[in-house]
């Protein structure tokens, strides 16, 4: 029986996201409405998709560096930075170093793939 204080692990496993990253979920339960926690690794070279959340989001850098987009303003992030990504505002990332982007990306409420927007044209 599950003590009502945890939410269970369903494994740290990474997985590969249409948005062109890679996504391991630390928190991210239905126990735990109000918040959820993820590690993305961005690939040298790589720009994530344009993309907005119907919850607010909070990025923290870790490891590498890049230029973040967060509604038409685009900036220099690097280790140690944190950035608060407002409800229903345009993001993305590009990793323009030589070494994986790592960072924390902490979401209240938790995030939930029905609010993921995607704002890029299809490709063809």
């Amino acid at each position: 029986m599950t003590h009502p204080l945890l939410a269970p692990s369903r494994g740290l496993q990474e997985f590969a996201t249409s948005e062109r990253c890679f996504i391991t979920e630390l928190l991210n339960h239905s126990s735990r409405p109000d918040v959820s926690l993820a590690r993305a690794r961005v690939l040298p070279g790589v720009t994530t998709e344009l993309h907005a959340l119907d919850v607010e989001e909070t990025y923290v850098i870790e490891a590498g560096g890049g230029m973040i987009e967060v509604g038409g303003d685009r900036f220099r992030v690097r280790p140690g930075d944190s950035v608060r990504i407002p409800e229903g505002t345009s993001q993305r990332i590009d990793n323009d170093g030589a070494v994986d982007l790592v960072f924390l990306c902490l979401c209240r409420p938790r995030f939930r793939a029905e609010g993921y927007v995607s704002l890029e044209s299809p490709r063809t």
